[in-house]
């Protein structure tokens, strides 16, 4: 069960790539417009910002198909826009109004749409992974054939409940793709000093998953290695496992001013692997778009983000009676 890394490229047209440089715009401007509104104290308590990760959920969600589900923990704004909830509902939602997707009171940490099979946004470290495997559980009862993307963090991957998890899923032979974003901090602890492993998807041998490394700033790398695993799990072959290697720009939070690394060292990752840059320049090289279209493209992302911004703003705070629905009594 060797690892063997994805670096063999999918075969995408022109107009499916400018798609992916779409989608991962979308969510760096969006992210960015979020830390402006943090910092204008709109947006209260916590704010995870997904800016670097971007070909994370982007490369994966074109793996993806109908009926497919995903859940992450708190950094899952991105999440939300690959696929495909609507900018103004998530925005509305960071700045606790109305008009967001679990009506404002849910915040930047817990948002669902079960028309996008988005089940949260979870802020405890780790309680999603069961969850995802339940919910994995569900499809393989039903016969449906769908799959279930379950992400989680190189710091969540200490967790107990990961590995509970994962010998569930192997048992029962779960379509569960389980995904370690693995953005090399965790919560502010390089991995070095936090995990005795320097790969973590082997973890899953003792339970018998197969999994593999993969280039997290390289959308297409990720494309093609999570089709190879939703094939496996389509399959009825159970779990898999994908250690992707990102990178997140921003503190671990907005009240972090990650003086754990240095800025060279973010500066480096932005200059030489930023997965935005990346597909730009394969886009230009391979004449498939020119700088006017990429510059359109951008006009067009700001306008939909200003507009997101804008809803929020408009939109009303929840009446004091919401403080009683859509709880247990």
């Amino acid at each position: 069960m060797a690892a063997k890394k994805a670096t063999k490229k999918p075969n995408v047209s022109g107009e499916e790539l400018k798609e992916y440089y779409r989608e991962m715009l979308l969510i760096r401007r969006f992210e960015e417009k979020a830390g402006q509104l943090y910092g204008m104290g709109l947006i209260g308590g916590f704010c995870h910002l997904y800016i670097g990760q971007e070909a994370v959920v982007v490369g994966l969600e074109a793996a993806a198909e109908e009926g497919d589900k995903r859940l992450t923990s708190y950094r899952d704004h991105g999440h939300m826009l690959a696929c495909g909830m609507d900018p103004n509902g998530v925005m509305a939602e960071l700045t606790g109004r109305e008009g967001g997707y679990s009506k404002g009171k849910g915040g930047s940490m817990h948002m669902f749409s079960s028309e996008k099979h988005f089940y949260g946004g979870h802020g405890i470290v780790g309680a999603q992974v069961p969850i995802g495997a339940g919910l994995a559980f569900s499809d393989k009862y039903k016969k449906n054939n769908s799959v279930t993307f379950t992400y989680f963090g190189d710091g969540a991957a200490n967790q107990g409940q990961v590995y509970e998890t994962f010998n569930m899923a192997a048992l029962w032979d779960l379509p569960v793709i389980f995904v370690i974003e693995n953005n090399q901090y965790a919560m502010g602890t390089a991995q070095q000093r936090s995990t005795s492993s320097p790969d973590i998807y082997v973890r899953g041998e003792a339970f018998g998953i197969p999994g593999e490394i993969v280039d997290g700033m390289d959308v297409l790398a990720v494309k093609e290695a999570g089709e190879k695993a939703v094939m496996h799990c389509r399959a009825g072959k159970g779990p898999y496992i994908l250690e992707v290697k990102t990178y997140r720009y921003r503190g671990h939070s907005m009240s972090d001013p990650a003086k754990y690394r240095t800025r060279e060292e973010v500066q480096r990752v932005r200059e030489e692997r930023d997965p935005i840059e990346r597909v730009r320049e394969m886009l230009l090289t391979g004449k498939h778009a020119s700088e006017e279209d990429l510059k359109a493209i951008d006009k067009d992302i700001k306008k939909i983000v200003n507009e997101s911004a804008e809803f929020a703003k408009s939109s009303p705070e929840p009446a004091v009676s919401e403080l009683y629905t859509d709880i247990l009594a």
